[in-house]
């Protein structure tokens, strides 16, 4: 389902970082913690600010840290390392293979709509905060000042020229009355038609059918240390921010909260739960794209 990130025609995939990890702290479970907490170090992301005080919301942080720093010491239960890798897999295959005539036809949509290339690449963090390619779908002309500047060789490695211009809105994300969508475009972000290349990173292993939301690579670059705790399992085509935040106001990067409570709950159960209410969530969320 979508996440309303920006779209690149071509995003390269930069080199992995290793990540700072809290030391292991006593279980805490995460009960009643819906606010976005507030992250309190520098670099931290926008809209994730201490409160007037400077303090933030001290109380859900501890929570969600002590939470981090627990799940990094879990032990993978069986469902987790054979039986959801399994599942996925032979879902994606099967899927891939039902639905290509409909592949198809989003194909000829989207060529006709904007031209080639009909697939677009984006750096997301994976599993350990490893970057893997996801596709889409594209959804959106290219944009002129993009091409311009790698015809020119000016483009830095990893960034694209929207970063340069407008460094916030890598984390705000994109809005609806973008001019560059196009009407097949908006159709496919709104049903999240674009969403379906996907699969392939399923059946490739780099994603999961449920899971947390991969994150733009660069923004993770600035997460904090007990943020990382997400990347503990592969990212998901759909997951709880999916079901419970999509078009409700709280971006990706402000859902960590969510990400940590479905790696501490992981389970069959779970997982088709969520995957029987993304359906739901698809439906009262048409509009949002």
């Amino acid at each position: 389902m979508h996440d309303h990130t920006p779209h690149p025609t071509t995003t390269d995939v930069g080199p992995s970082h290793g990540h700072g990890r809290p030391q292991p702290a006593h279980r805490h479970r995460m009960v009643g913690t819906t606010q976005a907490p507030s992250v309190d170090v520098p670099g931290s992301l926008p809209g994730l600010s201490p409160d007037a005080e400077g303090h933030g919301h001290v109380a859900d942080q501890a929570v969600l840290e002590a939470l981090a720093a627990t799940l990094r010491t879990r032990r993978r239960g069986r469902y987790e390392r054979v039986g959801k890798v399994v599942i996925d897999r032979v879902v994606a295959a099967v899927a891939l293979l039902l639905i290509s005539p409909l592949l198809l036809v989003v194909a000829v949509l989207v060529l006709a709509s904007v031209g080639r290339p009909i697939l677009y690449r984006q750096a997301r963090a994976g599993r350990d905060g490893r970057p893997f390619t996801m596709w889409k779908f594209r959804t959106m002309r290219a944009d002129r000042r993009y091409r311009r500047e790698r015809r020119n060789g000016q483009r830095r490695a990893g960034v694209r020229d929207d970063d340069r211009r407008d460094g916030d809105r890598r984390v705000t994300h994109k809005t609806g009355a973008d001019p560059r969508h196009t009407r097949v475009g908006r159709l496919l972000r709104r049903t999240s038609l674009d969403e379906l290349p996907q699969l392939w990173n399923v059946l490739t292993g780099d994603m999961s059918l449920v899971g947390p939301r991969p994150e733009l690579y660069e923004l993770t670059e600035r997460f904090a240390p007990w943020q990382h705790a997400r990347h503990l399992v592969r990212p998901g085509i759909t997951g709880l921010w999916q079901i419970t935040e999509r078009g409700q106001g709280r971006l990706l990067h402000e859902c960590v909260d969510l990400d940590l409570r479905y790696i501490d709950e992981l389970s069959p159960m779970t997982d088709l739960r969520i995957l029987l209410r993304t359906p739901v969530a698809l439906l009262r969320n048409r509009g949002v794209i």
